[in-house]
């Protein structure tokens, strides 16, 4: 199992996490497999969304003794009501649903308190006006969570969020059809089969835009829906042609800011064939061949970070130059992380001698040699 670390938080969680749909309504004797499968395997954090008492007990019991190795997004704004899971924005039940799960879980602090589900500008507001940020920020100074998250499946929303200094880490939905998508208060439009009848050209800008502010302000991005409930994985895709699960991961972690993947396992089978991702080859793990197919949806002229550009003749990293100098031009100037990042790399964009190798074996078509001029001015070398 590969780490990374997620964001500014300090925290080093494995690539591929828990999601929680596994453990809730599951049989006592599946949840207890799949669990020990994901921690034999490294994994050591999880997403918890679920405000269900005897999933958040079962959690508990399983990490009692790696609690301290163990990171848990354990989401505010969910309570358990009617035996079942309802979101809610009223202060007191925000705090008792919170401390209720702490005393389930068997602990005394979350490692992310994670503001669930805000998909809308007016939710946003609440969130801000209505004291649930101002109770984040005091977990957070009194220990009892260790980082301020929020989910979210609108990027003009968590831009908003990430930008106002609130949230160390965003959940977010990342997978390759979901992105080519405009921000809405509806995320059910992120997979309604109408919203894939047109042509689609290209990463929404919005998306765009927040993963590089994200890895610009040091916010880790914790991934859900990376293989949009299991649709992608399937002939019927929105993308037309069927992903495999090592695929969807990699695009995932492939994006900017990307920390871990939170992926579903209602089997042991799912559980499998995420795991699995760790051992899969370059080939296997490969999305840009089959991207390059698919009906009715392009990427031409956008670096996907996908690699197909390597080997440069002069050793330079084409996707990892590429990647700095969108962020600089997110930015509009250059920050000194990523100046200090660039300066690093064993070659730079000034190297390149135009020999256009690179964009012959580049799936999209990306005027690579025009991006290394423009890298080469941004960053004078």
């Amino acid at each position: 199992m590969r780490y990374r670390e997620l964001g500014r938080t300090g925290m080093l969680v494995s690539e591929i996490g828990l999601g929680c749909e596994g453990f809730v309504g599951a049989e006592n004797d599946l949840a207890r497999e799949l669990f020990t499968a994901a921690l034999d395997a490294g994994v050591n954090c999880m997403d918890l969304y679920t405000p269900d008492p005897a999933a958040n007990r079962f959690v508990g019991e399983m990490i009692k003794d790696r609690r301290e190795r163990f990171y848990i997004q354990a989401h505010l704004c969910t309570q358990w009501r009617n035996e079942q899971y309802e979101v809610t924005r009223k202060l007191p039940e925000v705090k008792a649903a919170f401390e209720a799960r702490l005393d389930q879980l068997g602990t005394d602090y979350a490692d992310v308190g994670m503001i669930h589900y805000v998909d809308s500008m007016d939710t946003w507001r609440e969130i801000v006006d209505g004291g649930v940020a101002d109770y984040a920020r005091e977990l957070k100074a009194a220990g009892r969570i260790h980082a301020v998250g929020l989910s979210s499946h609108n990027p003009i929303v968590a831009q908003a969020a990430v930008e106002s200094g609130l949230v160390d880490v965003l959940m977010f939905s990342v997978n390759p059809c979901y992105d080519l998508q405009p921000g809405g208060e509806d995320c059910e439009d992120l997979w309604a089969d109408e919203s894939y009848e047109k042509e689609l050209l290209n990463f929404d800008p919005d998306r765009v835009k927040l993963y590089e502010t994200c890895q610009r302000l040091g916010v880790g991005i914790t991934v859900m829906k990376a293989f949009g409930g299991g649709d992608l994985l399937t002939a019927d895709s929105p993308a037309g042609v069927a992903l495999t699960p090592a695929q969807c991961l990699h695009y995932a972690l492939t994006r900017p800011a990307v920390a871990s993947v939170m992926a579903g396992a209602r089997s042991m089978d799912d559980l499998k064939r995420s795991l699995a991702y760790e051992d899969a080859s370059e080939e296997e793990r490969d999305y840009a061949a089959v991207f390059a197919t698919f009906p009715k949806i392009s990427w031409k002229g956008h670096c996907m970070y996908c690699g197909h550009c390597a080997p440069c003749p002069v050793g330079i990293d084409v996707a990892s130059v590429t990647k700095f100098l969108n962020l600089a031009r997110a930015q509009g100037a250059v920050p000194e992380t990523v100046r200090e990042h660039y300066k690093a790399l064993r070659a730079h964009a000034s190297d390149c001698v135009g020999c256009g190798a690179c964009e012959k074996r580049c799936p999209f078509a990306v005027p690579v040699r025009e991006n290394m001029e423009a890298a080469k001015a941004v960053f004078g070398f």
